[in-house]
């Protein structure tokens, strides 16, 4: 798409939420420019996520580096062969820190397979079991993984109290409406906005408007009209143009449930 086809970024009369991005991606000088221009179009509150053993301490930095910048600890499941005891000691010593909202990302995924799978389930449960004891929601990465994410799920039912989100969600309808019925919540981005995604449309469609978080996962999954181009989260008003869309609903009515959603999740309430 031409640059002269790229509408400006919508600015609503409800804050935002950025509830999932990598901030620690960007340089300083792009790291500054990002969090104004999101600043300017209405976000409020940004969620920046640890993946790695090698970028807990930069997110934990991070998130203690501007008054409306969080952060989570957590190894994603490409990274779970580096997990060990003091990656667990970290992440429990950290959750107990007001920037710290939740233990993530974790999860599974077959998709690429960066990790053996009985090491990813292994990690998986054992960060549920840590988001169990320091009583933190978990931010979960699942691809191609349904069944396994279900019964490790399952397994936690009674004793993960805070729940969590499903994020990025592109896995099928039955574990939607599974995670859906335990309580979780479900991200949706940019993906939303993309034209061969009618299999994560039909899951938004699916969500109650009480249940959805809206995020961008940057700097990837660009949303349309920016696609080609790195994401950010001052692109999240699109994010929620297009939610807002698929639920038949008024973008502003859309941004006050993700808005309260957000706060109740991660925030409690406040």
């Amino acid at each position: 798409m031409s640059r002269s086809k790229r509408r400006d970024i919508p600015h609503f009369q409800t804050p935002l939420i950025e509830t999932h991005c990598h901030l620690d991606y960007l340089d300083q000088e792009q790291l500054e420019h990002t969090l104004e221009r999101a600043r300017e179009v209405g976000v409020e509150r940004i969620i920046t996520i640890a993946v790695a053993p090698g970028n807990l301490d930069r997110v934990f930095q991070l998130a203690h580096s501007a008054p409306d910048v969080w952060g989570t600890q957590g190894i994603h499941p490409h990274e779970a062969e580096g997990f060990d005891d003091g990656v667990a000691q970290t992440i429990h010593e950290r959750a107990a820190d007001p920037r710290i909202l939740a233990v993530g990302e974790i999860g599974l995924d077959y998709f690429y397979d960066h990790a053996d799978r009985a090491v990813q389930r292994q990690v998986f449960e054992a960060q549920l079991q840590l988001a169990v004891e320091v009583d933190l929601p978990v931010v979960i990465h699942t691809r191609e993984a349904d069944e396994d994410t279900r019964a490790i799920l399952a397994n936690f039912r009674h004793s993960l109290r805070r729940r969590g989100v499903i994020h990025s969600f592109t896995s099928g309808l039955a574990l939607a409406e599974y995670c859906l019925g335990e309580g979780f919540m479900l991200g949706f981005n940019g993906i939303t906005t993309f034209n061969r995604a009618d299999n994560v449309r039909e899951v938004v469609a699916a969500t109650p408007i009480k249940q959805l978080l809206l995020e961008t996962d940057s700097p990837y999954l660009t949303p349309v009209p920016y696609r080609g181009k790195p994401n950010a989260p001052y692109y999240l008003p699109f994010v929620a143009e297009k939610v807002a869309e698929v639920k038949g609903v008024a973008v502003e009515e859309l941004l006050r449930q993700a808005h309260a959603n957000s706060l109740a999740l991660f925030f409690n309430g406040k």
